[in-house]
């Protein structure tokens, strides 16, 4: 097949879904308006547009016109979609990442974009009920729409051995530690993390909290710590990148996220419980449809410091349940959300909308 992708690159997940197909042999082209920040792909063209609006779209048009391609995929029902639908190239397959969706029901002015792409769209896939609500809610027939997950690379977010490189690099010498990949941003709600910290400290004296992430918050986070003097005991690591994760998460003995919004499991959940980490995140959205609270991992209400403290203070103390809701939580991804086995599923709906 000749399939043609409107994707940022410098999203981690675009260019694991492009890879697959690349390296499944297929004639690839890769459209991006961002930089390319995840290296390039083998047997894929790339086009990067940097022009702004609206000389972007009519270079879209143009590369998309002469690629001619058998599928169009669109990732991001937001810009990305709305100009992928003005090509007017069928069959037209549109991805919705969550945030674009559930954004799009509180703005009219976002939703006419969203909607517009929505129904020019001949199938929509998402990741999560919640992500399916909202675009059923924008006015969308539930039949058109598919429930394909980002999925985790199981062959290499598995469980395994810890990095003695990486507990010497961040002075977890005979501690215990918990890690955190959300963004600081306040969406993610890192403060709740930090306030918990205290808490925590008081009956595990010598644990370790690695905060991996980027964002607008992190300076304020920053002197959150130093304000509640625990320095010593937290750590700001900065972005992790994908082929070093998996060390820095088999390394880790709990994995949080007090996020306060995600479309579908978030993907460092299901690296984290991938890799046979205990979870605690926030129960909100689909996240209680993949962590089973004290089964596979913890839920916690949104913005509960206390709450989140009691849960990690408990796995920290009890290491056979890390280990019993790690080896649940395993299970999970690998039967639910296996990379390989949801982009098989992808190839087949291309090879059916061609037929049609």
């Amino acid at each position: 097949m000749k399939i043609c992708f409107l994707a940022g690159a410098n999203s981690v997940h675009s260019h694991k879904w492009v890879k697959y197909f690349a390296e499944k042999g297929h004639d690839v082209h890769w459209i991006s308006f961002t930089k390319n920040t995840q290296g390039t792909i083998d047997r894929a063209s790339f086009y990067q547009i940097s022009d702004p609006f609206p000389f972007n779209f009519f270079k879209l048009r143009k590369i998309v016109k002469k690629i001619n391609p058998d599928i169009f995929h669109a990732h991001y029902a937001g810009v990305n979609g709305f100009l992928a639908s003005l090509c007017n190239v069928h069959p037209f397959v549109l991805t919705a990442w969550g945030s674009d969706v559930l954004i799009a029901g509180k703005s009219k002015f976002q939703s006419f974009f969203v909607k517009y792409a929505l129904k020019k769209a001949d199938l929509i896939t998402c990741d999560g009920k919640n992500s399916e609500e909202a675009i059923v809610n924008l006015g969308i027939n539930l039949k058109k729409i598919k429930m394909i997950y980002f999925g985790v690379d199981v062959l290499k977010f598995s469980p395994g051995q810890k990095s003695i490189g990486i507990i010497e690099k961040l002075e977890m010498v005979g501690c215990p530690s918990v890690i955190s990949l959300r963004n600081f941003e306040p969406i993610y709600n890192i403060e709740t993390l930090i306030n918990a910290i205290p808490s925590v400290l008081k009956e595990v004296s010598k644990v370790k909290f690695i905060l991996a992430g980027k964002g607008s918050q992190e300076e304020n986070l920053k002197k959150l710590v130093k304000k509640l003097n625990i320095s010593k005991s937290v750590n700001f690591v900065g972005l992790i990148s994908q082929n070093d994760l998996p060390k820095y998460l088999r390394s880790c003995d709990v994995y949080v996220s007090t996020s306060l919004s995600d479309g579908g499991i978030a993907s460092s959940t299901a690296e984290a419980m991938a890799c046979g980490l205990p979870v605690v995140i926030t129960n909100f959205g689909d996240n209680k449809e993949w962590v089973k609270d004290g089964e596979s991992g913890f839920l916690v209400p949104l913005k509960t410091p206390d709450v989140l403290a009691e849960k990690i203070i408990y796995l920290l103390k009890n290491p056979e349940k890390r280990l019993e809701l790690g080896i649940n939580a395993v299970k999970i991804i690998e039967e639910k959300d296996n990379y390989y086995k949801e982009m098989e599923k992808m190839e087949n709906i291309y090879k059916e909308l061609i037929k049609k």
